[in-house]
């Protein structure tokens, strides 16, 4: 799976479980999930690279429990699990 796609997946799964996504210029280093006013909000930074984005992306849903029960594709699982003893 190209990074495009792999990051276009981990995206769409965001959005089915509820996370607000937002693109955002963040200066290359940032973007993450954060709780705005009671929403759920994941910021990926326009100005990182593809892996940077992916990396911050995946974290931010390997924490969300409702993920775990969800069928995803295995790359997006893989990298999923990277990140799981992280949250």
């Amino acid at each position: 799976m190209q990074s495009q796609e792999l990051l276009t997946a981990l995206l769409e799964l965001a959005e089915s479980v509820g996370l607000e996504v937002r693109t955002e210029y963040l200066g290359g280093d940032g973007g993450g999930l954060c709780i705005l006013r009671g929403k759920r909000i994941l910021f990926v930074d326009s100005a990182a690279d593809s892996a940077e984005q992916i990396a911050h992306t995946a974290q931010a849903l390997a924490g969300q429990p409702e993920v775990a029960t969800m069928y995803v594709l295995p790359q997006v699982r893989e990298e999923l699990d990277k990140y799981k003893a992280e949250t």
